[in-house]
């Protein structure tokens, strides 16, 4: 090789290690865009289509929002693929968080009709159905909401394999916030997050506070966004004003 060759050739070697790390994919397997700048650069385009997504709560609290989270990618899979989705829940975790509410759900932007449920009575039982459910065509989304720590490394290696069968989404819906290790391509914890009131002074869009702690694709994150039932779509979410701290008196000073 030649003086002058070899510089083309590296550059065609880092060209194709370059490719490789942001996954090129085919018209098939483009990832699921959150339709966001930041979060779907750092995922590499979006949320990963044949792979399993993992979200909980930042708190117990907030479980609701990572509920509303979840609820809103299964929408926007649906959207874009038109095809159901399919919630899992085990008994325990409909005695503890409730069963999904139908009119929500089409206010929301899951129209309930493209909503199937199945109870399960063990977590193993929820975790069988969610492989065998990913390996299904007419799937756009696999919800499993789990109470428990059921899923361990070898039950999410499992679900990521039967994941890559089609192109749907596995999003493992988790009580808790674990460190426990993971084969899921992504890990979330979600916390509420206050938003602007419409212009009635009601209630307005659902904010979210997204930490991204695990990214098998690049680095992590925090965003805050909002989801708009309306265009079935995230958009950013502009700040919102808080009260200043009274400058009369120190900050940890009690409240009379």
């Amino acid at each position: 090789m030649t003086g002058a060759q070899a510089p083309d050739a590296l550059a065609r070697l880092r060209q194709t290690m370059n490719n490789r790390q942001h996954y090129q994919y085919d018209k098939a397997e483009l990832p699921l865009s959150l339709g966001l700048g930041e979060p779907d650069a750092l995922l590499g385009g979006g949320l990963a289509r044949r792979a399993l997504h993992e979200i909980a709560p930042l708190a117990p609290i907030h479980f609701g929002a990572a509920c509303g989270f979840v609820l809103a990618l299964a929408a926007l899979a649906g959207k874009h693929r038109g095809r159901d989705t399919l919630w899992i829940q085990t008994d325990m975790a409909r005695c503890e968080s409730g069963a999904p509410y139908g009119i929500g759900l089409d206010l929301f932007g899951l129209p309930s009709r493209r909503l199937l449920v199945l109870r399960a009575r063990r977590p193993i039982d929820a975790l069988f159905a969610m492989e065998e459910a990913l390996k299904c065509r007419a799937i756009a989304s696999v919800i499993a909401e789990l109470p428990d720590d059921t899923a361990d490394l070898t039950a999410t290696r499992r679900l990521s394999l039967a994941a890559r069968a089609h192109d749907g989404i596995g999003l493992l819906l988790r009580h808790r916030s674990t460190s426990a290790p993971s084969a899921a391509m992504s890990r979330w914890e979600v916390a509420a997050s206050p938003g602007p009131r419409d212009a009635f002074g009601g209630v307005g869009t659902t904010s979210f506070q997204l930490s991204l702690v695990k990214n098998r694709r690049g680095p992590c994150g925090r965003f805050r966004v909002a989801w708009s039932h309306d265009e079935l779509a995230f958009v950013a979410a502009d700040p919102v004003a808080v009260v200043a701290p009274l400058a009369d008196r120190p900050a940890d000073a009690a409240i009379a």
